[in-house]
């Protein structure tokens, strides 16, 4: 990330980075640490899902200053906060029901969003953290023409369904990840494949060798808030 994302942002002249950053930690949540590190590799926003409680020192970081944010559709009362707004742009955070957790209706807390938020920023980009793709569908699908950007995160593996949807929405199943390319989902293989033998629980290990960093690049009209492009853009790094 050091490496790579100062260069992308020169070559494709990138005005805001996103990072999904809940498994930076190891292989699993992130802390204020590893947190900093993303911002001075040139992330501007943090975003997060179902395993940002895993590293406990994070929980106060959250209701720092720092743009770092968790899933907007937690139970009240958690710390953090779902959204973050860098004018023109408010970025969302959501994670999904289906396979994930008990937790309450993404749908419904956008919908929420948007009647308690006004105004809002033209540009807005969630980061919806979730396991099926059907379920990441539905949702680009109802934010059609309402945001500018449904981008999933969470499985690790890029998907190839980048378009517009016809209300000028940018949609994307899952952006991928950045880790190990040689790995099971960022994961050393070997640990992986004596789990799925085994069955036995085990903590797994982060995967080493040549890097891959999974990304896409959103173009968005800062007037009217619609997409106007959206492309991966994954580059290798080897080590």
């Amino acid at each position: 990330m050091r490496t790579l994302l100062p260069q992308l942002r020169q070559e494709q002249g990138v005005d805001l980075v996103i990072a999904n950053g809940e498994n930076a930690a190891g292989g699993i949540g992130i802390t204020p640490d590893t947190a900093e590190e993303l911002f001075d590799c040139g992330v501007d926003i943090i975003t997060t899902g179902n395993h940002v409680w895993h590293q406990k020192d994070i929980i106060p970081y959250l209701d720092g200053e720092r743009p770092l944010i968790r899933p907007l559709n937690f139970p009240p009362g958690v710390p953090g906060r779902g959204y973050w707004v860098q004018e023109p742009v408010m970025v969302v955070n959501l994670v999904g029901r289906t396979f994930m957790g008990n937790y309450d209706c993404p749908f419904r807390a956008m919908d929420q969003l948007f009647e308690e938020l006004t105004p809002r920023p033209p540009v807005i980009i969630v980061d919806f953290h979730g396991e099926a793709t059907a379920e990441k569908m539905a949702l680009g699908w109802y934010l059609d023409g309402r945001v500018s950007a449904v981008l999933g995160t969470h499985t690790h593996v890029g998907t190839v369904d980048t378009r517009i949807l016809p209300r000028g929405t940018a949609f994307v199943s899952d952006i991928g990840m950045v880790g190990a390319a040689d790995s099971v989902i960022g994961d050393d293989t070997e640990a992986v494949i004596q789990r799925f033998l085994t069955m036995l629980p085990h903590r797994l290990s982060v995967g080493k060798g040549n890097l891959v960093l999974n990304s896409v690049l959103v173009e968005v009209d800062e007037v009217s808030g619609y997409a106007t492009a959206i492309a991966r853009v994954d580059r290798e790094l080897k080590v």
